[in-house]
């Protein structure tokens, strides 16, 4: 096993990757001032955008849970790798050869790097079989539903032949061994031995949202095969269903471009889409569409202006049906639009335009039916309008969809909408939706209340039992920019605070050693004032000469813990809206202004010590007068400057 990574690489490694790149895979990231951008976080689901992230300082921060690191952080806590696979994922992306402290040969990258190069080789193996006499089968269903082979190379589709160990034999013949294969899901168990999960199929890679080939969906093919379906890789380290979306990787930036996602229901349901123009098509993985595909998504979306589209297609038939209703009782989760999309004749995406071409699938998503309206029309199918009884059942299912809508401006609409498709009074109508959404009020009150009264703590007599004579020390609070006042004196110090840790190369080193020797009135922010300060001293003490050697990291190894999250926070903090040309002024600026303040307050200073002073005491008077007129130049020179 090699030794630690020297740290020269993991820093040159990191000072090579742009983290915007890299965070932007997972997150539609937009502009939020000159050089900080911000998103969805993708560590918790929330509706407005507080994850900010600096490429110039390869930072990021949340402002919402507290997430917040470098590039390495973010790909441990994203992809749950350690430290060192996070590093040498990293070299490999962009070519750099990492050493190790013993010098020997660099170590494997993790079980988890394992078995995405093994997941990897066998895509390329089932690829390579596509064009094998045995995969007649597959090639003439791709054929008989409209793919060519570039098609099929587009979308890496492949042939597992019908053999019972062949893909084990070319993995093992690479290097992998049989644990590794088992654990990447390529391989079953059973009385006879190892043999190849899948066999006599037709093969889809499945890729994580980087485009990492993470598991497989196979369609039977064969007579003969007793399968179901479709097999898919079963749960690994690697690959969870329920957080995989088929066609990602490759929708991910039309999806963020357009604000628009199309759910589709399989693989071949994709790419006719992908073919037919619409770029934004994916589809689940052998599972409904549940809250963790709605996270991902949400993420991708960039879901937090409700200017967004997610349009459901699904199948005309009942399991159709029933899968918009589940798809329904997770809706509220978008801040996006919503709408289902159902071809008048049934057909789906791929059959479509088999049948009637690349145009019908795209009217197909034009021709969407929002959400509710397909929902309530659904609703009142089951109820036969044409009795008394039947219209007032079936208002009582349907007055709480109504009531369920998130825009206000909306329910209006479809409380019209609902009273015609009745035939009933408005009025009748309008009183059943306003007597849905009091029911939901008060059930939600009584939630809230019932879950007051768990948190509340039961009071405990002194001495009894429970009770404790010697209490737990407190956990120190966490220091928050949410903390501070919102008053000039204290404005001045945080601006300049996050111009000297986001932009020191632009503040200077002089200026920067004039900002850190200023007294602060506010105490937090003089706490992270000194872990600055103590930086620029390590980096003067290590020969260090750029106010760029002062790194986030140092700043936030030398302040107390509890202060760790406010320096992260105005590590990410967006300067105000200036271009490029004007941030260098910006921030020499601000740290400029509070020098200044500092020089004034000296001033004042001297001023007293004049007024008070004994004027025969020539000496003393003359030394004031010099250090006057010495602080009065320096304010001059930093004005002009």
């Amino acid at each position: 096993m090699a030794g630690r990574i020297r740290q020269s690489d993991v820093e040159e490694v990191k000072a090579r990757t742009d983290i915007a790149d890299i965070i932007g895979e997972h997150v539609s990231l937009k502009s939020a001032g000159v050089g900080s951008m911000k998103g969805l976080c993708p560590f918790h689901d929330e509706r407005s955008p507080s994850f900010h992230v600096t490429p110039q300082r390869g930072f990021y921060h949340c402002f919402g849970c507290g997430e917040s690191g470098d590039v390495y952080t973010f790909l441990q806590r994203m992809d749950h790798v350690s430290f060192t696979e996070a590093v040498e994922r990293l070299a490999g992306r962009i070519g750099f050869e990492l050493h190790y402290e013993d010098g020997g040969p660099a170590a494997e990258h993790g079980n988890r790097a394992r078995l995405l190069a093994a997941n990897q080789a066998a895509a390329e193996f089932f690829v390579e079989r596509l064009g094998a006499p045995d995969a007649e089968p597959g090639r003439r269903f791709l054929g008989e539903r409209g793919f060519d082979a570039e098609a099929a190379r587009r979308f890496g589709v492949g042939f597992a032949p019908k053999s019972w160990d062949a893909l084990t034999k070319h993995l093992r013949g690479r290097g992998f061994s049989t644990e590794e294969l088992a654990a990447a899901g390529l391989v079953s168990q059973g009385d006879r031995g190892v043999y190849d999960r899948f066999r006599g199929r037709l093969v889809w890679p499945i890729r994580d949202v980087t485009g990492q080939t993470v598991g497989f969906g196979a369609r039977r093919l064969l007579e003969d095969d007793n399968g179901p379906k479709y097999l898919n890789t079963p749960e690994t380290a690697i690959y969870h269903k329920a957080q995989v979306l088929y066609g990602l990787d490759l929708a991910k930036r039309d999806i963020a471009r357009s604000h628009r996602v199309v759910v589709v229901e399989g693989y071949t349901d994709v790419m006719a889409c992908h073919l037919a123009g619409v770029t934004t098509a994916i589809a689940t993985c052998g599972t409904s569409f549940g809250v963790d595909h709605i996270k991902v998504l949400r993420r991708v979306l960039g879901d937090d202006s409700g200017v967004g589209e997610v349009v459901f297609t699904f199948d005309g038939d009942e399991a159709g049906q029933k899968a918009a209703m589940r798809a329904f009782g997770e809706e509220r989760r978008f801040a996006a639009q919503t709408f289902v999309a159902v071809a008048p004749d049934g057909l789906d995406p791929c059959d479509l335009r088999l049948a009637r071409g690349d145009g019908a699938v795209r009217s197909l998503v034009e021709s969407k039916t929002p959400m509710f309206e397909f929902v309530i029309r659904h609703t009142l199918s089951r109820f036969d309008l044409e009795t008394v009884e039947g219209r007032v059942n079936a208002l009582r299912a349907a007055a709480p969809i109504v009531a369920d809508i998130r825009d206000p401006a909306l329910r209006p609409g479809y409380t019209r909408e609902l009273a015609r498709m009745l035939g009933m009074e408005l009025a009748e109508v309008s009183r059943a939706v306003r007597g849905a959404e009091s029911a939901r009020e008060r059930a939600g009150s009584d939630r809230g209340e019932r879950g007051r009264d768990r948190a509340r703590p039961t009071p405990l007599a002194d001495g009894g039992p429970g009770s404790s004579a010697s209490p737990e020390p407190e956990t120190p609070r966490a220091y928050s920019i949410r903390d501070l006042p919102n008053d000039p004196a204290t404005r001045l110090e945080r601006d300049a605070v996050q111009a000297m840790l986001q932009y020191p190369e632009a503040v200077g080193v002089d200026l920067l050693r004039q900002g850190v020797d200023c007294r602060f009135g506010n105490a937090t922010l003089a706490v992270v004032r000194d872990g600055i300060a103590s930086a620029l001293a390590g980096v003067a003490s290590e020969g260090g000469s750029t106010a760029g050697a002062v790194s986030l990291d140092r700043v936030v190894a030398e302040v107390p813990q509890p202060f760790a999250p406010i320096v992260q926070q105005l590590a990410v903090l967006p300067v105000p809206q200036r271009n490029e040309v004007e941030l260098a002024a910006y921030v020499r600026g601000v740290v400029g202004a509070l020098v200044d303040r500092e020089l004034l307050r000296q001033k004042q200073e001297l001023l007293g010590r004049l007024q008070r002073s004994d004027k025969s005491d020539a000496t003393t008077y003359a030394a004031i007068q010099r250090g006057l007129v010495a602080l009065e130049n320096e304010r001059r020179r930093l004005r002009g400057d």
